[in-house]
């Protein structure tokens, strides 16, 4: 906060963080000095999940003054009603506005001018069919103006995947929102340690593999190790106690009961995020691709040399096929590098929104680009809208065009169709060949929006698994197939190419 002020910009943050650190404090008192010191007539508002909470912080406020060290505040300071008005303070000799309100009532908060917003606990904020947490945040943020000093602090412990606050959070990671993200862990807080009653050797020889990793990790020393060490006994699970006292974000939203994906695969897989080494669009009529900004073509790696290849397809090519229309489940496909034995390596990916014949088209020219890879088409949205998709890029000649044996001639003979056709047993396959490749190692991914789907892929209650409800899985898709495709790939199992 205090490097956005000191640079002149308006400040904007979003902060995550193990329990009991006190954020809610810190950005109260930060905004408080802002309107003593730095500003008048500088409105701020505190929203949390039920307005006594939000009372509670702005009670803070009135500890501040009466504590403040004597002839340091400016003259005439004093927090006193306002209007009559139970949910508005006036900082006298100021002229700044506290006012409070709750996400179950925030049209209490219309109408008024605010500078600063400090919206707190934004991931218990309930959506409801007639109230979502983003119109309340766009309905509380929209009066703020975007100048210096000006403040908007979204703030929250992690309360599982998918919700509001995880959506903005994995937003902000991406540098695709206003507000800087930054995660507190438990190690970070300074109460978090515990006085030694055994010999070091003796809590060494205690302490579980997990416990040694984050020790290492983080260069705990013996009293915090040994305050995690205790704690954590009084939770059944070690998911319960990763999700109130989280060593990364990962753990923080990790929702044990539903996440598919383990927290620590997703971490493990962190460092490979890489940005993008250029961005591409695509020209239907010269089938090829160019140079373009911002483009839904990412480009990790081109194609590796012909006298790298190997007999095998050096490539797979997955595609996962969306809506046209903005709004609608994304169109994806992916590019893995395979050379390296029994490894996913992203190579390329677009996302977008397109016809799906334009779709098929791109996915052609990425396979033939990449040595003629192998195609692996999903083939649900096409054989019901869209079938010449397949039958075109067939008859093209492409000659690694996915196919699948099926067994539905009257006669009991084998019928093969291009595609891959997602149904129950196919999609539990594909993500059991994922969930391998991850837990090896061998799953090497560079797209930061791809990882963050597969840390929210979840499993429903009725034992299906996808997207929580606002966030898309259309990559882990790409992920899936290509992984099963991979292993189908292998000389053993029966998979057939068009020839």
């Amino acid at each position: 906060m205090e490097r956005q002020r000191l640079a002149g910009k308006p400040i904007r943050l979003i902060l995550l963080k193990a329990r009991q650190w006190g954020g809610s404090t810190l950005i109260l008192l930060y905004m408080a000095w802002i309107q003593l010191y730095h500003t008048e007539n500088w409105h701020s508002l505190i929203c949390a999940h039920f307005k006594d909470a939000s009372t509670t912080i702005r009670g803070l406020y009135s500890q501040l003054v009466d504590n403040y060290p004597a002839g340091r505040l400016p003259e005439g300071v004093k927090l006193v009603p306002y209007e009559g008005m139970r949910s508005v303070r006036l900082l006298a000799g100021r002229g700044c506005r506290i006012s409070v309100c709750s996400a179950e009532n925030v049209d209490a908060a219309r109408g008024a001018d605010y500078s600063m917003a400090h919206l707190s606990e934004v991931a218990f904020w309930a959506d409801t069919p007639g109230k979502k947490a983003s119109d309340l945040v766009r309905a509380i943020c929209g009066s703020v103006p975007r100048v210096p000093l000006s403040m908007i602090v979204m703030e929250s412990t992690a309360n599982g995947v998918g919700n509001f606050f995880h959506r903005e959070w994995v937003r902000a990671v991406a540098s695709e929102s206003d507000k800087t993200p930054v995660f507190v862990a438990w190690h970070e807080i300074e109460m978090y340690r515990e006085e030694l009653t055994v010999s070091p050797e003796a809590l060494d020889a205690s302490l579980t593999d997990y416990e040694r990793r984050i020790k290492e990790q983080f260069s705990l020393d013996d009293e915090q190790i040994n305050w995690y060490h205790n704690k954590s006994r009084e939770y059944p699970s070690h998911d319960q106690m990763t999700a109130e006292y989280p060593s990364t974000q990962a753990e923080a939203f990790a929702a044990s009961q539903v996440c598919v994906f383990p927290a620590a695969f997703i971490e493990a897989m962190r460092t490979q995020i890489t940005p993008a080494v250029r961005t591409m669009d695509f020209n239907p009529e010269r089938e090829e691709f160019f140079n373009a900004p911002g483009a839904a073509l990412e480009v990790w790696a081109d194609p590796c040399p012909e006298t790298e290849l190997g007999v095998k397809p050096a490539y797979i090519v997955t595609v996962d096929v969306g809506g046209r229309w903005s709004g609608a489940d994304w169109s994806v496909i992916a590019v893995f590098d395979t050379r390296r034995d029994g490894r996913l390596e992203l190579a390329a990916q677009w996302r977008g929104h397109v016809d799906h014949d334009i779709l098929g088209r791109i996915a052609l020219a990425l396979g033939r680009h990449y040595h003629d890879a192998l195609l692996v088409i999903e083939s649900n949205t096409l054989e019901s809208q869209s079938l010449g998709v397949l039958e075109r890029i067939a008859a093209s000649g492409y000659r690694n065009l996915y196919q699948r044996v099926c067994y539905e001639s009257a006669d009991g003979r084998q019928e093969v169709r291009y595609g891959f056709h997602t149904n129950v047993a196919t999609k539990s396959a594909a993500i059991a060949d994922l969930m391998a490749l991850m837990r090896d190692g061998k799953l090497i991914e560079r797209s930061s929006a791809a990882l963050e789907e597969l840390a929210a892929y979840a499993r429903r209650p009725g034992g299906s698994m996808g997207a929580p409800d606002g966030m898309h899985d259309d990559m882990v898709m790409t992920r899936a197939i290509a992984a099963y495709a991979l292993r189908q790939s292998h000389p053993r199992n029966l998979l057939r190419f068009k020839k």
